[in-house]
């Protein structure tokens, strides 16, 4: 690499680490907990000289990027999670190589990564913008002010996105997990609670309440069965997808480990069968996203190269075959056609490839490989019992079990997330599934660091 360059990415602004190995429990959760406040305080507030909102009919997808539409947060974490995406990519088709068993390679992809996360917050800031995603209003189109404040908006914009890219390295240093997937998990959470229990009326239909259980109340006292039934199919798709994910969240493969100078002394090292847990998922979902936005962007403009929409409904061109139709809901109403069931399995098939891709990448990007945990099995100086300690044989072991779990588990989340993306859940299915996860991750993340400060012994092991 060039020494110029390479100087630059070691120089990027970052967020300092811990100057302590261990943060305590209560530290962790102090940032996490401002970080979460700042996310939903900051996605109030609105972007000055805004007139034209034409992003806000994208609900679906704002929950996906962790988006607030309008808001100084419109971003979210699109490029954040695009910027991982093109560099995944590039490095896992050999265009760009990084050696990410070494230090100085690591350091070379993230510092590239953060680059090109600023590209591409200044790039989508001045594509919302300029191409009126997000405009000034239209009152003043044609006059200096109007570009003055299109340069305003892309400044907001671009401020937002490196608040969200330095509160997500605040979470991964200084708290719980990724900021990335809390900010996913917050925005879903919200839409669930919102159409679960809001009693105020719909927009869509003001007779019933937004929220799926006073409205399936208020269905069955005013003797309409069939929308009793769709809000309880709603309500009760929510609950299975709930069920199961937190049920493959759960399923382990354990491999016996021994001390290898403490004779009858050992531990089980467990390896999650959904191996790279919700990251898969989140890149394949930002992709689609993406790929919505711009094909609606590209009608908006004249040029309907991905697909055209019908209100917020894709109806022709690529982008109709990434849509997930309500199979659950349009069978109760009687209105399911073989299109919808064509769609319905186009979309599962293009999660499942996409997750399995992703995950793959993920694991030779991210030290999950077995190589890299053969050494961190071997520093914790621990071996199989029964051979002898050698990295090479504990790698060899390793890769019989990562390798399929890389791949069963992405299939799995493929499977799971198109489920629940067609069952018609009570926000976006594949939303619903990531924070699933991340809950439950977060959940492991804070039970373990609260046994270690309970167990002095055990932190000065995990140490």
């Amino acid at each position: 690499m060039n020494p110029f360059l390479q100087k630059i990415l070691l120089n990027l602004p970052e967020v300092a680490p811990p100057a302590t190995k261990k943060l305590s429990f209560k530290e962790k959760l102090k940032w996490t907990g401002i970080c979460l406040v700042l996310f939903f305080v900051l996605s109030l507030v609105p972007l000055f000289g805004l007139g034209q909102n034409q992003l806000q009919r994208f609900e679906i997808l704002s929950v996906i990027l962790g988006a607030s539409f309008g808001s100084i947060l419109s971003l979210g974490i699109g490029p954040l999670v695009t910027s991982s995406i093109v560099l995944q990519l590039l490095n896992g088709s050999g265009i760009l190589k990084f050696n990410l068993q070494e230090k100085e390679g690591r350091q070379q992809f993230q510092g590239l990564q953060k680059m090109s996360s600023f590209f591409f917050i200044i790039f989508e800031a001045a594509i919302y913008v300029f191409m009126g995603g997000l405009a000034p209003p239209e009152n003043l189109l044609g006059t200096v002010l109007y570009f003055q404040l299109e340069l305003l908006l892309v400044f907001q914009l671009f401020l937002g996105g490196l608040i969200v890219m330095f509160m997500d390295e605040v979470c991964s240093k200084w708290g719980f997990g990724s900021g990335i997937s809390l900010f996913i998990a917050a925005g879903v959470s919200q839409s669930v609670f919102i159409r679960a229990l809001s009693p105020l009326p719909s927009p869509t239909n003001p007779s019933i309440a937004t929220g799926a259980i006073p409205a399936l109340f208020q269905s069955l006292a005013a003797g309409d069965p069939q929308t009793a039934l769709l809000m309880f199919s709603t309500v009760a798709s929510t609950v299975l997808i709930f069920v199961v994910a937190v049920y493959a969240q759960a399923m382990k493969v354990e491999i016996p480990l021994s001390f290898g100078r403490i004779r009858g002394h050992g531990i089980r090292w467990p390896l999650n069968f959904i191996y790279t847990s919700n990251i898969p998922v989140i890149l394949i979902s930002a992709l689609i996203a993406n790929i919505q936005l711009w094909a609606r962007l590209f009608q908006s403009w004249g040029y309907p190269l991905l697909g055209t929409f019908s209100g917020n409904t894709p109806t022709s061109g690529f982008v109709a075959w990434l849509y997930s139709p309500d199979i659950l809901g349009k069978l109760i109403r009687g209105s399911l056609t073989t299109t919808d069931l064509a769609q319905a399995g186009v979309y599962m098939v293009f999660l499942i490839i996409g997750a399995v891709v992703f995950s793959w990448f993920w694991v030779q990007t991210s030290g999950m490989d077995a190589k890299s945990q053969a050494k961190q099995i071997m520093a914790s100086g621990l071996q199989i019992p029964g051979f002898r300690r050698d990295a090479r044989v504990l790698e060899h072991l390793l890769q019989r079990y990562i390798t399929p779990l890389t791949v069963m588990g992405a299939i799995a989340v493929g499977i799971l997330a198109g489920v629940a993306d067609i069952s018609g859940a009570l926000t976006n299915g594949t939303g619903l599934l990531l924070t699933v996860m991340i809950i439950y991750k977060l959940y492991e993340d804070i039970a373990r660091q609260h046994m270690m400060d309970m167990n002095p012994v055990l932190k000065k092991f995990m140490a």
